[in-house]
């Protein structure tokens, strides 16, 4: 990977582009190489690893929600995380209880999709820690260096944004966000949505109200959390 042969928009290129020339970014590239010489599917496709980044400019992120890796199963993962393509159906269970809460916390009912564009549009980074998996193969690409290049561009955002607000579900995630400067940023946290642990805490901690009463506390516009 090099700044030449990726499809990364020129607003985060000027903040994360020197982490292509890094030695760590060296070896994912060839982890990620040798994993399609083996002919296993990498989800999701190479043109969509970076659709969080081309989605949210960095000068226009206002939320940050922080996932921990593609969904494995084809058809699902496009680059968002928690997000899925417009035609899946059922939802992940993990997305039906965030719109389960959304819909308590705010009255938006978005259980017709789980398709998260419209929130990206809006400011809202939905960034993976791995912006890669196996199909079927749920972790299968963590500890290969997408949590470095990730940290990086938290670091980037805590360091020369102002008055974000950083959703952080589930412990993966919190200490994802540890580096995360809480004076001069908004943190939300809770347990995860996955129905293993949604009950502990994650219903009813109203992350979506909570932020956009922060953005409007700040001049900014709060998110539109409907799905068209």
């Amino acid at each position: 990977m090099t700044e030449n042969n990726i499809q990364l928009s020129e607003s985060w290129l000027a903040q994360i582009g020197d982490e292509f020339n890094q030695p760590y970014m060296q070896q994912l590239k060839g982890f990620l190489q040798s994993e399609k010489a083996q002919k296993k599917l990498i989800l999701p496709h190479s043109s969509l690893w970076f659709k969080a980044l081309n989605s949210t400019p960095f000068e226009a992120v206002k939320v940050v929600i922080i996932g921990q890796d593609p969904y494995p199963t084809p058809g699902h993962a496009h680059g968002l995380c928690f997000s899925v393509l417009p035609d899946v159906k059922p939802l992940p269970k993990s997305l039906l209880n965030i719109n389960k809460e959304l819909l308590d916390d705010c009255g938006v009912n978005n259980q017709h999709s789980g398709y998260l564009q419209s929130w990206a549009e809006q400011g809202v980074l939905l960034l993976n820690a791995v912006l890669t998996v196996e199909a079927g193969k749920a972790n299968a690409h963590q500890n290969h260096g997408w949590e470095t290049f990730t940290d990086a561009i938290i670091r980037q955002l805590n360091n020369h944004k102002d008055h974000l607000v950083f959703i952080l579900w589930g412990s993966y995630a919190q200490k994802k966000g540890a580096i995360i400067d809480r004076q001069r940023h908004y943190v939300i946290e809770s347990v995860h949505p996955s129905p293993l642990s949604a009950y502990r805490g994650f219903f009813g901690s109203k992350p979506f109200s909570k932020t956009n009463q922060y953005l409007t506390s700040h001049g900014l516009q709060p998110i539109h959390w409907q799905i068209p």
